[in-house]
């Protein structure tokens, strides 16, 4: 499960930085929203843009962390 939500959380915010021009997530970005990826979305682990748009629907319930980085990509 580990590994699966770290997949996740690697695309967690990789749909979103095209638009942004971004690269991917840092390893700090993955770890600040993997509890909240678990917790509010797992069914979406293993699915890049449904887990993005699931964190952004749920961005009140997130972790400050978390948030932040959804915030700072374009969520």
């Amino acid at each position: 499960m580990k590994t699966s939500t770290l997949f996740a959380c690697a695309f967690l915010v990789a749909g979103t930085s095209l638009a942004g021009a971004q690269s991917g997530p840092t390893r700090a970005e993955q770890m600040a929203c993997r509890s909240d990826a678990q917790k509010l979305c797992a069914s979406f682990i293993g699915q890049p843009q449904p887990m993005n748009g699931c964190l952004r629907n749920n961005k009140a319930k997130l972790s400050a962390d978390c948030r932040k980085v959804v915030e700072a990509r374009g969520g």
